[in-house]
């Protein structure tokens, strides 16, 4: 009689496509919390410079009594941090063994192989990736900002949207980020086994809308400062 010995729970995650798939849908909800959040925060800029700082200033003091200064705030980046680790782990591991189980590609490729968004979710997880370590030097630690670090959260935001450039490649990261919303979460439904024949339209409206409007919430920053409705 053979034994075979039990795996433990990473294990059992880590070495199958449905767990990998698991990990990436978990972590993308961790990311769309934050994107929400995040998104309506960036909406305060409509309420003027003061709102605008006070809210900033708000998510360093958050739970300061516990945590200290700021403590909050390196907590949420260390779990995104972690969990943007395992969500492209996840999901290199899941493409690499889909090509190594098809290591020649298909002569004949079918025209439509799955949504845009569904072939485009590499590219556009490079490109927001890419985003995320600019806006980190722009907004967060004022490296490129052209005001510098310490100055206005609303000032350094406005100062950024004044170059055309990175305004534009702003809107091109969250319209890349649109899509990979509405075919993560999508796609995350299907992992966690709500989706059915009867409520397939209605899911997939619902991933378009909620991928819509937080492309929407943030590409209204950028062009509101560039046609001057934000000053």
């Amino acid at each position: 009689m053979v034994i075979t010995p039990q795996r433990n729970i990473v294990s059992r995650t880590w070495g199958t496509s449905v767990g990998k798939k698991t990990v990436i849908a978990t972590t993308g909800a961790v990311f769309l919390l934050y994107v929400i959040a995040h998104m309506l925060g960036n909406l305060k800029v409509f309420f003027g410079i003061e709102a605008f700082d006070a809210y900033a200033q708000h998510l360093r003091e958050i739970g300061e009594a516990i945590f200290g200064y700021e403590g909050v705030l390196w907590l949420l980046r260390v779990v995104l941090l972690t969990s943007l680790v395992l969500h492209m782990w996840a999901a290199f591991s899941l493409w690499y063994k889909a090509k190594k189980a098809r290591p020649i590609g298909y002569q004949h490729r079918q025209r439509w192989e799955g949504s845009y968004a569904a072939r485009t979710m590499r590219w556009g997880g490079v490109i927001i990736f890419l985003f995320l370590v600019w806006h980190i030097l722009d907004l967060t630690t004022g490296t490129v900002n052209p005001l510098g670090g310490d100055e206005s959260a609303y000032l350094k935001l406005v100062a950024s949207f004044d170059r055309w450039y990175v305004s534009l490649f702003y809107i091109l990261a969250v319209v890349a980020l649109g899509f990979h919303i509405r075919h993560g979460l999508w796609s995350a439904i299907q992992t966690f086994g709500a989706n059915s024949a009867l409520k397939q339209n209605a899911l997939k409206t619902f991933a378009f809308v909620v991928a819509a409007v937080i492309t929407i919430g943030f590409a209204i920053v950028p062009l509101s400062v560039m046609f001057g409705l934000v000053r």
